[in-house]
């Protein structure tokens, strides 16, 4: 089962794949004129809040649907995805994931305006957005097939699996395992059954609840981590230049890449380990993020897409950078053979020995339980789609089973999966994408025409 996965997830991240996440990201950055790095400002503006309307259709503001996406994507991707990227792929990995995040940023724009133009009505006739619906609406009834691959995808890929498996583990090594606790599957299943309870009572409220806790909770651990960080870096300031100097260098030499080469070389094989992990960090053109941007409270596309442009400039440059560079500064991603979150702990354990490792597990369980709430909300999405809202509530049963699942099998494995189901989600989002995108610049004249 594992060299399956194994073998899946590598034919599905091959170059089709990556032509279309990159080669289409960068077709939608210069069809908008570079557009998201024009209008940072204004976007701020409508997430504080300015431009809202209590009478415009959705569920949740401008700022809880970015908390709510990001707190999808603000987890492990950024703390064990990192620490995975860089143990594979040395300093240059991170070069790749920045330019994954300024194309991603491009597509978020556009699947999540096109999120607000097309939304449909879900069975029970509630006004529902994600690519599932733009596809339909959008393109029309023909299409429906790609909608479906994407919503059968959507319901595999939102499983907790990934998330839940380095929790446990950072709980093991941090928590259990220094004060003497023995560690084994009981002790596993037990870690489980405590998420499933803290899960439950979040997610069988709804979208409102999910959206009101990550409202709190995303920002408060975002600023800790990046404090943490920062107290790192100042411990350890002199190797801090030859870092970001070897990130840039390292990216064209692949002087440290240890992974399967790709395209005939190891540069081949460090671009593509960058972008994926980028891509699973910030999950641009997979189709995730514009379910939760498509209950946002606007009329307005253009708007809405601003916002969730945002996302991937917090989500990789921001939060993935200060986890890189505590990795590289403490220098342990070159004397252990931690992976994982494990690394990030190192990390953090090296720079301040007593209490580090504790502010590292706060972060993580905090950024981890946060993703498993909006993870629930997409996945029931993807099934109400597929087989009418008044059966979405069993998809709750089944993610939390797998949380069971997820703290108490291998970490290859479950990445392994996800990483390819991620993969065939960003198939049908991209190919309406770039299907429909002319449509969203006519948009966006008119609505900066009408800003002025």
């Amino acid at each position: 089962m594992e060299q399956f996965l194994s073998d899946f997830s590598s034919f599905v991240w091959g170059l089709p794949l990556l032509v279309l996440l990159i080669g289409g990201g960068l077709y939608l950055l210069i069809l908008s004129k570079f557009l998201p790095f024009r209008y940072l400002g204004h976007a701020i503006q409508v997430v504080r809040g300015k431009y809202d309307n209590p009478n415009d259709s959705g569920q949740i503001s401008h700022f809880q649907a970015l908390t709510t996406a990001l707190s999808a994507t603000v987890g492990m991707g950024n703390i064990a995805g990192v620490a995975v990227a860089i143990s594979i792929g040395g300093p240059g990995a991170i070069f790749w994931m920045w330019v994954s995040a300024i194309i991603g940023m491009s597509t978020k724009f556009f699947t999540s305006a096109l999120a607000i133009m097309y939304r449909g009505k879900d069975s029970a006739g509630d006004l529902q957005g994600g690519p599932m619906y733009f596809i339909v609406e959008g393109l029309g009834k023909v299409w429906k097939p790609l909608a479906v691959m994407f919503s059968i995808c959507g319901m595999v890929g939102a499983l907790p699996v990934f998330n839940v498996n380095q929790l446990t583990q950072a709980i093991n090594d941090i928590l259990l395992k220094p004060n003497g606790v023995e560690v084994g599957l009981f002790s596993n299943f037990v870690v489980g059954l405590v998420l499933v309870a803290i899960t439950s009572v979040v997610i069988l409220g709804g979208l409102k609840r999910i959206s009101k806790t990550a409202s709190r909770l995303v920002p408060a651990m975002v600023l800790l981590y990046f404090v943490s960080v920062l107290i790192i870096l100042m411990i350890n300031f002199e190797a801090v230049p030859k870092y970001i100097l070897m990130i840039f260098t390292d990216a064209f030499s692949a002087r440290h890449f240890t992974g399967d080469t790709f395209l005939g070389g190891m540069l081949g094989g460090l671009i593509l380990l960058g972008i994926r992990r980028g891509a699973f960090s910030n999950e641009a053109g997979i189709g995730t993020a514009p379910m939760a941007h498509g209950a946002a409270k606007t009329n307005e596309p253009i708007r809405e897409g601003l916002v969730a442009m945002l996302g991937p400039a917090i989500d990789t440059l921001v939060v993935c950078t200060l986890t890189a560079l505590a990795i590289l500064v403490t220098g342990v991603w070159q004397t252990t053979d931690a992976n994982g979150v494990s690394l990030t702990a190192s990390a953090f354990a090296n720079a301040m020995p007593t209490f580090g490792n504790y502010i590292l597990l706060l972060c993580i369980a905090v950024f981890s339980i946060s993703s498993l709430f909006s993870y629930s909300y997409y996945g029931t999405k993807c099934m109400s789609f597929l087989f009418g809202s008044h059966k979405s509530h069993y998809y709750n049963y089944v993610y939390i089973v797998s949380i069971i699942l997820g703290a108490t099998t291998t970490l290859s494995m479950m990445i392994n999966l996800i990483d390819g189901v991620f993969a065939l989600m960003a198939i049908p989002t991209m190919t309406a994408t770039l299907i429909m995108a002319p449509r969203v610049v006519k948009e966006i004249k008119v609505y900066f025409q009408n800003l002025k």
